[in-house]
């Protein structure tokens, strides 16, 4: 790489400081943090995302955490030597202040360094604000050329490039760190933008200099799943490559990492293991309830593709437990593979729009024709709430092809409801219920789609019509993220409507059985344990009753359980399936029943490292089996969550529409193909 290319991609490293900053200001802004010096630091305003407040909020917490850990252990009063804070990469963080305001600095001292640039305007920020100066004391402010842009009493900011070690070495020496003394050195996304020696150099250099000393990293990692592979394009985009990801793309491989640089013990989990043993319950519901919040899927995979580090060298330090093991967040990996289900792309689809949405909802309109309605996806050049019908038609050559059709008539129109479920009515008449508009709008009212042909018949002259169906001022359903099954009682065919979540309740365990004939909600006695509130479960038709699987729980942990709503003579009755090996729990996944066993697809999971493919469970004697998804003829990444599928039985098939979902800050991605699971093995193996 030349001159001119790195000084490029410095720029843009430096770059995501300021984008860094500014998320840091809008959580301070939003409550997540109690720090009014981000305000102070990083002039302007930008109000991000709830996703995005999360996502720096678990980051903030995660930092936080091993910083009082640092400090309570070596803090003591007759601690000999005073604590010392190397912050590399620091950027406009406020951590010296918030230390400061706490009196945590009574016996430690806080040195930053960051490319001279970053450094120079943070301390230019820093002595045109009385408000900041107050805290620092006197300081001093270096010339032009040197590398000390700030220092006072207990806070040093060095303008350094990082991988010029012995050049850092030195300044950090003039401006008064001691190597000798108890060091904790802070890296948050800092040596994944570092070419992958400059990174090994720094992290040995690190071990070697300081003999009694805390590394703590916050990073990315797993770029090999669909996630991890937009994360990979977004930082290839901003010229600023994550490098290292591959050779050390789990917590473990980052351990091995540290410990074989020479740090004595290493401790690492990613940020779901972290926001749910680490922080107390009290804590994540505060989080969870200060903004309506509906990206859960995004907001699980960004905490499964960071992770927090603590490295230790010294006899003080070495025992230094800042991450113990927990039994509140066991790990459920699942079974080895019994075999694999191979992938290919619906081939006559590339002619015609492709269904490019999630959060939608599909069903059979006729045997050779799929309806997907709904969800957030690609409209005319642009990303929203989809008002247009998507069909899927099968012709006399069994090859698949799309089209799109809108609503006609002066009647109603579709609302743009996403997460809701559609049942089939007949070959013209299609059911709708729940959705929302936004995590504060529900989508109200029943709704009821009308197809009818043109007079030759063609399924691409389909017409539809919209009406709103049951009563007016019906109240009843004012979820999403619900299920939708037909199960029968005593020769009458219901809609079984059950869990969700809505704007008053995050997580919702109540039940409805909609007449089908009358289209009017009825009581139906349902006996036995009720189960647990979920929201993004699935749910099939078997023997007349439900099978509920999955789903997302009150406490934002994914569920294990299957559940089967059993018809007994005088309503249902809840039943537990007993499941052995226990699966791994997960949520936004679809379910389909194929002879006698159920098929779990895709979703999300968060006590795992692997990636979701298809959980297979023998509904006669309950055991569990896992396949592989065969991507190799599939466009990679494919994303399997907020997805619809639909079961081919008698072609043994299985057809995977839309789904994706809003990648973090790294952009918005959508499964730009529907792609046909062969799922001929799993009856070749009976």
């Amino acid at each position: 790489m030349g001159p001119r290319s790195r000084e490029r991609r410095a720029g843009a490293v430096q770059n995501t400081n300021d984008s860094s900053a500014l998320s840091k200001r809008s959580l301070a802004a939003r409550g997540y943090v109690q720090d009014p010096f981000a305000a102070l630091l990083v002039p302007g305003a930008a109000r991000r995302a709830p996703l995005i407040h999360r996502g720096y909020y678990v980051r903030a917490r995660a930092v936080r955490h091993c910083v009082r850990a640092f400090l309570e252990q070596i803090g003591a009063p007759q601690a000999a030597l005073r604590a010392q804070i190397l912050s590399l990469g620091a950027g406009f963080d406020s951590l010296y202040f918030r230390l400061k305001t706490a009196g945590r600095l009574a016996r430690a001292a806080v040195w930053e360094v960051d490319f001279p640039e970053v450094a120079r305007r943070k301390a230019e920020r820093i002595g045109e604000t009385p408000e900041l100066c107050a805290l620092t004391g006197p300081f001093q402010r270096g010339e032009p050329a040197s590398a000390l842009c700030f220092e006072s009493a207990d806070y040093c900011i060095l303008g350094l490039d990082l991988r010029q070690l012995q050049r850092v070495e030195e300044a950090l020496g003039a401006a008064g760190l001691d190597a000798a003394s108890p060091t904790l050195l802070l890296a948050e996304a800092v040596l994944t933008y570092l070419e992958p020696e400059s990174a090994a150099a720094l992290i040995a250099w690190a071990a070697q200099r300081f003999p009694n000393a805390l590394f703590v990293v916050y990073e990315q990692m797993r770029p090999q799943d669909a996630f991890g592979q937009c994360m990979l394009q977004h930082f290839r985009q901003l010229n600023s490559p994550l490098h290292g990801l591959e050779r050390f793309p789990d917590v473990e491989a980052q351990r091995r990492r540290f410990l074989q640089a020479g740090w004595t013990a290493c401790g690492a989990v990613d940020m779901n293991e972290f926001y749910h043993c680490f922080l107390p319950a009290e804590e994540r519901r505060r989080v969870e309830n200060i903004e309506p919040f509906d990206e859960f899927e995004e907001w699980h995979l960004k905490c499964a593709h960071y992770f927090i580090l603590a490295a230790s060298r010294g006899d003080t330090l070495s025992h230094t437990l800042v991450f113990p093991s927990s039994e509140a967040f066991p790990r459920v990996n699942p079974a080895s593979p019994s075999g694999l289900f191979p992938a290919s792309v619906v081939s006559s689809e590339g002619q015609v729009p492709n269904l490019k949405r999630y959060g939608h909802a599909s069903v059979f309109l006729s045997p050779d024709v799929i309806l997907s309605a709904g969800g957030f996806g690609e409209q005319e050049g642009r990303h929203c709430r989809v008002s247009q019908f998507h069909l899927l038609s099968r012709d006399c050559d069994s090859e698949w092809k799309g089209s799109q059709i809108g609503s006609c008539g002066t009647g109603v129109q579709w609302d743009g409801r996403l997460y809701h479920t559609m049942t089939r009515l007949s070959e013209s008449r299609i059911l709708i219920l729940g959705g929302r508009l936004s995590p504060v709008s529900p989508a109200l009212g029943v709704l009821q789609l009308h197809f009818f042909k043109s007079e030759d018949n063609n399924t691409e002259d389909l017409k539809v019509t919209i009406t709103k169906a049951g009563r007016k001022d019906d109240s009843t359903l004012c979820c999403w993220r619900h299920s939708t099954t037909e199960v029968s009682c005593q020769n009458q065919e219901y809609l079984f409507v059950y869990g969700g979540r809505s704007v008053v309740e995050p997580v919702l365990s109540d039940w409805h059985f909609l007449h089908v004939g009358t289209m009017a909600w009825v009581r139906i006695p349902v006996e036995g344990e009720v189960p647990e509130a979920r929201h993004s479960h699935s749910a099939c038709t078997w023997q007349g009753g439900a099978l509920i699987a999955g789903g997302l729980g009150a406490s934002e942990e994914p569920l294990n359980s299957v559940l089967f709503l059993r018809p007994i003579s005088c309503g249902f009755l809840w039943e537990s399936v007993d499941i052995q090996p226990p699966i791994t729990p997960r949520y936004s996944h679809t379910a389909h029943v194929l002879n006698g066993k159920l098929l779990l697809v895709g979703g999300i999971w968060i006590h795992s490292s692997s990636f979701p493919g298809v959980t297979v469970i023998n509904l006669t004697t309950g055991l569990s089996s896992e396949y592989q998804i065969d991507t190799t003829y599939v466009p990679w990444p494919l994303m399997l969550h907020n997805h619809t599928s639909i079961l081919l039985p008698e072609e043994q098939q299985l057809l995977l529409l839309g789904g994706g979902g809003n990648c973090f800050s790294f952009g918005t991605y959508f499964n730009p193909h529907t792609v046909t699971l062969d799922l001929s093995s799993l009856s070749a193996g009976q």
